[in-house]
């Protein structure tokens, strides 16, 4: 699974405490930054580049955002998963009008064209999987969010 190859335990995180995007946004570059995934941009070019092509999406019963940024602010390439303790607002990619709570994020830091594709077409599929996304959401640690990927 192309997925799974840019999924680093230390970027799963499991009942964020983060009270809006921005907040979340800040922790998840702080976390990248850390481990030398991203450039110090990586956190203005997160915010500029969301507030332009907006993320969210509206599924049947839970709502995913696949927030990113352009790949000169990216040093190696990850996708981090984040479980926020409450659901987030974002606004949604087919009406940047409408805002609705995000219960799970992927945030993807990839810079290659090619694996960026598959990676896309991959989570695509697995957020259309609504089994793998409650249990995703339902995890109560890293191992177990691990494993639900593992086992796709």
């Amino acid at each position: 699974m192309e997925l799974n190859k840019f999924i680093d335990k230390k970027l799963i995180k499991v009942n964020l405490p983060c009270k809006d995007r921005n907040e979340l946004f800040q922790m998840m570059h702080d976390e990248a930054f850390k481990y030398g995934y991203v450039e110090s941009s990586f956190l203005d070019g997160l915010m500029s580049r969301e507030s332009v092509f907006p993320t969210g999406i509206k599924l049947a019963n839970y709502n995913v955002a696949i927030p990113h940024t352009d790949a000169i602010h990216i040093k190696e390439e990850f996708i981090a998963i984040v479980v926020p303790e409450n659901p987030i607002e974002f606004k949604l990619m087919e009406d940047e009008n409408q805002e609705e709570k995000m219960s799970l994020i992927f945030m993807l830091g990839l810079n290659k064209p090619h694996s960026q594709l598959e990676a896309l077409q991959e989570l695509m599929g697995l957020i259309q999987r609504e089994d793998l996304v409650k249990e995703i959401i339902e995890s109560k640690d890293e191992d177990q969010i691990e494993k639900v990927l593992e086992n796709m």
